[in-house]
């Protein structure tokens, strides 16, 4: 019992090993979603913490535990945390987390890292994994709509993962958070071309991807914005209008009895009798491992809406953890 340690992860150690790329997190990511399409995980609905002080959609923590079966399972918790003005207020990112595996066989606890960029960069590659399976083949072109650290890791995966893509169109209600997005994303990627939207629909209409990356609680992004072909990733969930779930040919989530809850648009249209799991398309793991189609034809217009699944961290954690162990790097603490 004496010799039971925890092994802490920095985000300077997660950086370390490899945790600032998004290949690490597309690969475990699609590897969480095959476990999911094969039932072997464990996914209790996630709480939502809130004070009744609380003013705005985005200011909760929510608990979010998974275990996730396969060749080396693992237990865990990412436990995160959102105050929508800690940026302008405090000068800090807006969410924060820690994530904890536990090892099955004992139920111990073996790691806890810090979560905010595992959670940020595995947003971005489930995003990344869906626009592989759900975009155009060869599209150049995305816009991304908020401007923040979600936004940034977003932008970071399309164009580590997607070579041709080399045009981002940016809109904030801030224009400053956009001038300020594209000199980051400029400085780092030479051959960048960045478009600065003057409106959410200048940045949408016509495009062939577009990311939804803000913390409103009001819809605005119509179905008369989206071009034919269009693959929409809705990742801030409230920003689509209720008809563009209804008007679209394909719509498709990560876990149907995730994102059928918390007065989501998608669980007022279930309640309104006007959308249910029959309606739906399919869940990404249904794609991924070949069950369902993904996109068929060229000119569909197609919807993701990704509530955020535990397994999603669980599973870049649990291959954080395996690099941290090879390579010896973290803080081994005595657990008692």
């Amino acid at each position: 019992m004496n010799g039971a340690t925890l092994r802490y992860l920095s985000r300077a150690d997660i950086a370390a090993l490899g945790g600032e790329h998004s290949d690490l997190y597309m690969r475990a990511v699609e590897d969480g979603f095959r476990s999911h399409a094969a039932g072997d995980f464990v996914q209790p609905l996630k709480p939502y913490l809130r004070s009744p002080r609380a003013r705005h959609i985005a200011d909760r923590i929510i608990a979010m535990p998974a275990w996730i079966g396969g060749e080396r399972p693992v237990a865990g918790l990412k436990w995160i945390g959102s105050k929508h003005d800690n940026p302008a207020k405090r000068g800090m990112e807006r969410a924060s987390a820690v994530i904890v595996l536990n090892d099955p066989e004992t139920n111990y606890p073996m790691a806890i890292m810090e979560g905010g960029l595992l959670s940020a960069m595995r947003t971005a590659a489930v995003t990344g994994v869906a626009t592989q399976h759900l975009a155009r083949k060869g599209f150049d072109e995305a816009a991304i709509i908020g401007c923040g650290p979600i936004a940034e890791r977003q932008a970071q995966m399309l164009l580590e993962q997607f070579a041709k893509v080399r045009t981002l169109r940016l809109f904030d209600l801030r224009e400053e958070a956009s001038e300020a997005l594209s000199a980051r994303l400029r400085q780092r990627f030479a051959d960048l071309r960045v478009i600065i939207a003057k409106s959410a629909e200048a940045a949408v209409r016509d495009c062939p991807v577009v990311i939804t990356c803000t913390v409103t609680d009001t819809p605005y992004l119509a179905f008369d914005w989206l071009a034919r072909g269009a693959f929409l990733a809705n990742v801030s969930i409230m920003d689509v209008e209720r008809d563009v779930f209804l008007k679209v040919d394909k719509v498709v989530v990560d876990d149907w009895n995730q994102s059928n809850r918390e007065k989501k648009i998608i669980n007022l249209l279930v309640e309104a009798g006007e959308f249910s799991r029959e309606r739906l398309h399919a869940e990404l793991g249904e794609i991924i491992v070949g069950d369902k189609p993904g996109r068929e034809t060229d000119d569909e217009i197609i919807l993701l809406n990704p509530m955020g699944m535990a397994i999603d961290d669980i599973a870049c954690a649990k291959a954080i953890l395996h690099r941290a162990e090879d390579r010896g790097i973290g803080t081994v603490l005595p657990l008692f």
